[in-house]
């Protein structure tokens, strides 16, 4: 019972271990950031991250974001105190991305819009002042963008591609005549899950153990790192704890069992083994003969019979004891004496094994019929 005790409150100390490690930071190549709650990679384990935070990596080492409407894109860094996520094109051409982007279905926002204009211009006219956007240009035609209300109003001689809300990481004041190749990462944020307040203060967002509604909590992130090491050592010791202590549980109440089973036997068998083998150095054991038929009951009582008196002592070549039944002769008990070999047993005894075997069971000689009158 104390072992089982044991085991119990052991399970529970390691489910409450269980309950505060928070799942290790981990990291896609040779990124130069770490990828933690609400971030997780696909092979981890769902709890270690938030729903539409899922990463995974590429051959290349690269850590790829996909953004449901919008396709993948690579992550440049990720801040955790902001909670802002920096992304890159995979073909290095944002902009060709941009008019495309679709945030919806994803826990993810822009926190700044700037409207640019995009326009296609002959490369024969088009003036080099101008910042192109290489990866959308060819060599006979050149596109830029450009938030300068005063430059799109001048570019005349251009076609206006289109015009839409372009995401910035801060407002540009003043876009003067200048145009841009929007080679700048994509910067989103995120609202949900809130744990500014957590890492501010050295901690650690993650779920709160066996929380079925997913409560979210701040842990202590000095003791993440040696918690997931932690919980291994302690899932080896409780290993190496549990197991001979089941084994030990089960075995030793099987054994004290079996123990317990072999005195009984013993001590109903015990007496009797004992007579059996002390007399067994006196007497010889009968054996069944081969002989198929016994004598008849006629010449059975012919043989003579003895009444024993205080003295217990029995004629001929014999001792106190029954070699039949193994049993001591007692004063007045009735014997038959075998003629030719004066072996004697009790009468009942003999008289039996007369009927079903034609000879003495010590020496095996064959009696003769020859009658004996029985006295006292």
């Amino acid at each position: 019972m104390d072992i089982l005790k044991f085991i119990f409150f052991l399970s529970l100390f390691c489910s409450f271990i269980s309950a505060r490690c928070i799942c290790p930071d981990t990291t896609c190549g040779d990124e130069g950031f770490s990828i933690r709650f609400p971030f997780r990679l696909e092979q981890q384990p769902q709890d270690c991250g938030y729903p539409g935070f899922d990463l995974r990596c590429n051959d290349q080492g690269k850590s790829i974001l996909n953004l449901p409407f919008s396709g993948n894109f690579f992550v440049r860094d990720i801040n955790y105190l902001t909670q802002e996520i920096l992304l890159y094109d995979p073909n290095d051409c944002l902009p060709s991305r941009l008019s495309n982007l679709n945030l919806s279905s994803s826990p993810f926002r822009v926190t700044y819009y700037q409207n640019y204009t995009f326009f296609s211009c002959s490369s024969e006219f088009f003036s080099s002042k101008f910042t192109t956007i290489d990866c959308l240009s060819n060599s006979t035609i050149s596109v830029l963008a450009t938030s300068s209300v005063n430059l799109a109003k001048a570019m005349n001689m251009c076609t206006v591609i289109y015009t839409l809300p372009v995401p910035l990481s801060s407002r540009v004041q003043n876009a003067g005549w200048f145009s841009s190749d929007l080679k700048g990462d994509l910067l989103l944020t995120w609202n949900i899950p809130g744990c500014e307040e957590c890492e501010a203060n050295g901690g650690v967002c993650g779920y709160t153990a066996n929380s079925t509604s997913k409560n979210i909590s701040c842990f202590d992130r000095q003791s993440t790192g040696r918690s997931s090491k932690g919980l291994e050592i302690l899932k080896i010791l409780a290993l190496a704890i549990v197991v001979p202590a089941v084994t030990c549980s089960l075995g030793i109440p099987c054994l004290l069992c079996c123990i317990d089973r072999r005195r009984w036997d013993w001590g109903a068998n015990g007496g009797r083994e004992t007579q059996n083998r002390a007399t067994a150095t006196a007497t010889v054991t009968p054996q069944l003969s081969l002989v198929p038929e016994g004598l008849d009951n006629t010449t059975i009582e012919s043989y003579k019979m003895v009444v024993l008196g205080e003295s217990r002592r029995v004629p001929g070549p014999n001792d106190i004891t029954c070699p039949i039944c193994l049993t001591d002769y007692c004063p007045k008990d009735t014997v038959r004496c075998i003629p030719e070999c004066q072996h004697c047993f009790h009468v009942d005894c003999i008289d039996e094994w007369l009927r079903m075997n034609g000879s003495c069971p010590i020496c095996r000689n064959s009696p003769s019929p020859e009658g004996h009158h029985p006295h006292s």
